[in-house]
């Protein structure tokens, strides 16, 4: 893909993302309809359904030759393929907009030979839009932004996430992990958007963030985005990181990552997306 194509596809994703935190800001608070998926606390409204169609729709209208994976209509398993894919996540932390908690958005990443070259992340509560190309930095509302300096684990304030997995053996990992790096940082936080979490890291606001259990969608576009920032992403246990693993662990550079990825004391592994 040509500078001016992935030029295109950044110009048609954000004017999407705007039309989809509209139709947020119109109906938080309001859904009526509003189910389960696999646990009791992995939540989808009507307007994830909504968004997730206006985006796709009009991407197909757009770009009728591109592959399309959402978290509300995709089922089975990823394939990932060298074809342009949009990689799309309508509203990640439905519970916070469940709730009305503003820290919600929506994610739209895009893939080329199954790397990440694009991504846009965009929460209208926050007034926020991040924006990454590949090798072109990474931008929150236009304006440059770059991983904060951090020395190690002790100064560190990071974020790691309970998830909607609910089982005994996710139970004992999280709160096994949370023990053995809660002292050793500076503080951890947990704000329910893994998006939102890797924009926090990309904007220098926290250091590093760990989470298992999510999909490609939650990944996609903030994970270029903390590359692009000038962070590290990597696995949880110090390996390459993998967009269908369904796990991350990103830092403001390499030592706070390997140091982070040492002092996690168990992993969970998961099916590939």
């Amino acid at each position: 893909m040509d500078p001016i194509q992935l030029k295109e596809c950044e110009t048609v994703a954000i004017d999407l993302a705007r039309r989809a935190g509209l139709m947020m800001q119109e109906t938080v608070g309001r859904n009526t309809n509003i189910e389960t998926k696999l646990t009791p606390v992995d939540l989808v409204t009507e307007t994830d359904k909504a968004v997730e169609k206006l985006i796709f729709d009009e991407l197909k209208k757009k770009f009728p030759d591109h592959r399309f994976i959402g978290e509300e209509t995709f089922a089975g398993k990823v394939d990932l393929t060298d074809c342009p894919t949009w990689i799309v996540d309508p509203i990640d932390g439905t519970m916070n907009f469940v709730h009305t908690f503003p820290f919600c958005c929506v994610s739209i990443g895009l893939t080329v030979g199954k790397e990440i070259v694009f991504g846009c992340i965009y929460s209208p509560f926050l007034n926020k839009l991040y924006t990454a190309k590949k090798g072109q930095g990474a931008y929150c509302n236009g304006i440059p932004i770059h991983v904060r300096p951090c020395d190690s684990m002790k100064s560190a304030l990071l974020i790691n996430e309970l998830g909607s997995n609910r089982t005994d053996e996710h139970q004992k990992i999280y709160f096994g992990n949370l023990a053995a790096i809660g002292w050793k940082c500076q503080g951890v936080r947990s704000l329910g958007s893994a998006a939102l979490n890797a924009c926090m890291l990309a904007n220098g606001y926290v250091d590093a963030y760990f989470e298992y259990g999510l999909h490609c969608w939650d990944l996609a576009a903030g994970a270029i985005i903390i590359k692009e920032a000038g962070g590290t992403v990597i696995d949880p246990e110090g390996g390459p990181f993998n967009l269908l693993s369904r796990r991350i662990l990103a830092a403001s550079n390499e030592k706070v990552a390997k140091e982070l990825s040492n002092s996690i004391v168990g992993h969970l592994s998961y099916e590939h997306d």
